[in-house]
């Protein structure tokens, strides 16, 4: 199948102006000012964009694809995750991951469900194990799961939160390692994703696992980072150290302008960038609200759709377009190992491609 989309406002996403891009399949094969000379061949589908803003699919880091859960009760428990809300939203490659319960939700049930979005049309990865250490793997092993099940290329964990088991800084340290050698010999992320709560401790663990150890510090990513402004500043820290951290776009309109606030409170902060913070969407995951006894009195759960709302606020806000979706493309795609290939409108990449129009809104995929 080739497709050859006209009259396009590239953001790449640097913005690269009005051109022409010709798809071969499912990769990018040709970007230039004009290239009308492909459009009477044989086979080729014509699209003019006029003149509307084209932009890399977005890379979500966080996803519950299994559904999430269940802190109160069975009947809490979160549907899985449709490949129709995933499209809609511009979203065309996953990170897909357990939460609380690595009981009824397994790795197992992660993996199969990762394959199926990825059958069905998006890239879909996966994490072993959950909140729980030590770990809940399928081989016994973390380094193991990463190294001989694709589509796993890392592990989750939880850290400061009290449904996570309170991982120690040494704790930290091992499971790291595993992963980090498991990413080496089998050449993927060997990622750490760390389920960041409000917690007395914070990112110690992190801060104590990088002190006393020789982990680099873009292996290790907590997440949910939003919560507060002493975790923000614990987060800088850690990026100015070599690290990411992970933002939390929300799952309703109130939320998405304290997690836009918590964005630009981040970027405020000296040696913080928009090339160390990722945006992801936690959806199809529980938000659970506790009181001051730690009993849930009520939960929601989140939706992919705060992504890209998320961008169209950061934008209204004053930050230009191309570095909005930063968050979501090029920063999270480097994370993933994959740089010009994800997150990015690139000869040679994929073609996952976002269409907006004039306000900003999806127009297509």
């Amino acid at each position: 199948m080739i497709k050859l989309l006209k009259n396009a406002d590239i953001y790449a996403p640097d913005p690269l102006g009005h051109k022409d891009i010709l798809i071969v399949g499912s990769k990018i094969c040709r970007i230039q000012d004009d290239l009308s000379i492909y459009e009477n061949l044989p086979d080729v589908e014509v699209f003019d964009l006029d003149g509307k803003c084209v932009v890399p699919g977005y890379v979500d880091l966080h996803v519950h694809i299994t559904g999430g859960g269940g802190e109160k009760g069975p009947a809490s428990r979160v549907p899985e995750s449709q490949l129709s809300s995933f499209l809609m939203n511009g979203v065309t490659t996953v990170v897909g991951l357990l939460g609380t319960d690595g009981v009824t939700r397994s790795v197992e049930n992660l993996v199969a469900k990762a394959r199926a979005l990825t059958e069905e049309g998006i890239t879909a990865y996966a994490l072993t194990s959950f909140y729980g250490y030590p770990p809940t793997t399928v081989t016994g092993s973390v380094e193991k799961d990463i190294m001989m099940i694709p589509p796993i290329i890392g592990v989750k964990t939880a850290a400061s939160d009290h449904r996570s088991s309170n991982i120690t800084g040494e704790e930290l340290i091992r499971l790291a390692t595993s992963a980090r050698r498991a990413g080496l010999l089998s050449c993927t992320p060997g990622l750490v994703v760390i389920h960041m709560g409000e917690g007395k401790k914070g990112l110690e663990p992190v801060f104590y696992a990088l002190e006393h150890s020789d982990l680099p510090p873009d292996k290790l990513l907590p997440t949910h980072m939003h919560r507060n402004h002493g975790l923000i500043d614990q987060g800088a820290e850690l990026v100015r150290k070599g690290g990411y951290i992970d933002f939390t776009a929300g799952c309703d309109e109130e939320e998405l302008f304290k997690n836009v606030d918590a964005v630009l409170y981040a970027l405020g902060q000296p040696g913080v960038s928009l090339e160390h913070i990722t945006l992801s969407s936690d959806a199809f995951g529980s938000q659970p609200r506790f009181d001051e006894n730690g009993k849930c009195v009520g939960l929601t759960y989140a939706s992919p759709e705060y992504l890209h709302k998320t961008v169209q606020a950061l934008v209204k806000k004053g930050m230009p377009l191309e570095q909005a979706i930063m968050l979501l493309t090029s920063t999270p795609a480097g994370l993933l190992g994959k740089t010009g290939i994800k997150g990015c409108i690139a000869v040679n990449g994929d073609a996952d491609l976002l269409v907006l129009d004039g306000n900003l809104e999806i127009d297509g995929l």
